[in-house]
């Protein structure tokens, strides 16, 4: 049976808003003319006229965080434990099994910036599209975001999860989401508003905290969940293993057979 492939990740680049300011990615870029000296070190007596066209290898060097690009992040992001009180996974710990499997998407792209996502909003969202959550689905959010990567105004673009609705999926065995945006949480600038307005230092990163009561993973700043169905799809996210980490970087891809 033929298949579809549909990239879901974004290229790690730099010059674009993708993260705050402090939290930038940089490359270095080193091209086959710069890295000649590097190649005639492993072989002295090497001339550099004797590589072809004097050429050595194209390499780069990184200055990211794990949460750069496209990513997973594990539950040990969000607090020290899961599971109401068991320490939390780094992302080598996390279970193969939850990084693959039925794809369902939310389309929210016409939610305000900033709206936090309810239980209830959920239940219609999965009305609308005729699915009833299984366990190890993969829920990933179309938001306004999607179509802001990039761009200057993307780190306040998109919707949230609560705590409530996040806690919501986990509860029907859902241990994988993913968004468009840059949090998996309502932009911190809409969150800081209310948070200056109510002074509940609750709705802080909530959706995020609610793997203190159930461990799940997210995959933030993915791409092209336009061009998915609601559902029918695969999605293999497997993250990098770093050790002990929080997150990992991941090639996000969606699998529709044909």
């Amino acid at each position: 049976m033929p298949r579809r492939y549909i990239d879901l990740s974004v290229p790690l680049e730099t010059g674009i808003a993708s993260d705050p300011p402090m939290m930038l990615p940089e490359i270095e870029y080193m091209d086959h003319q710069q890295t000649a000296e590097q190649v005639m070190m492993f072989f002295p007596g090497l001339r550099r006229e004797d590589l072809p066209g004097g050429e050595g290898w194209a390499i780069e060097r990184l200055q990211i965080a794990t949460h750069n690009g496209t990513h997973v992040d594990a539950p040990y992001h969000y607090h020290s434990t899961m599971n109401k009180g068991e320490r939390a996974m780094t992302i080598d710990e996390v279970p193969l099994e939850w990084c693959y499997g039925n794809g369902v998407k939310f389309d929210f792209r016409e939610v305000p910036d900033g709206h936090v996502v309810t239980p209830l909003e959920i239940e219609a969202e999965l009305a609308r599209i005729g699915h009833t959550l299984q366990p190890l689905d993969i829920v990933v959010v179309n938001t306004s975001a999607g179509e802001a990567y990039g761009r200057d105004d993307y780190l306040m673009k998109g919707c949230g999860f609560g705590r409530d609705a996040t806690n919501y999926l986990t509860s029907k065995g859902v241990r994988m989401v993913g968004t468009d945006a840059w949090s998996w949480d309502a932009p911190f600038g809409y969150t800081a508003q209310e948070y200056a307005k109510t002074g509940d230092a609750s709705i802080i990163w909530e959706g995020h905290r609610a793997g203190m009561d159930q461990g799940y993973c997210q995959i933030e700043k993915m791409t092209n969940l336009d061009q998915l169905p609601d559902t029918g799809f695969t999605v293999s996210a497997f993250p990098f293993k770093i050790k002990a980490a929080s997150a990992g970087f991941t090639r996000a891809v969606a699998i529709i057979e044909e």
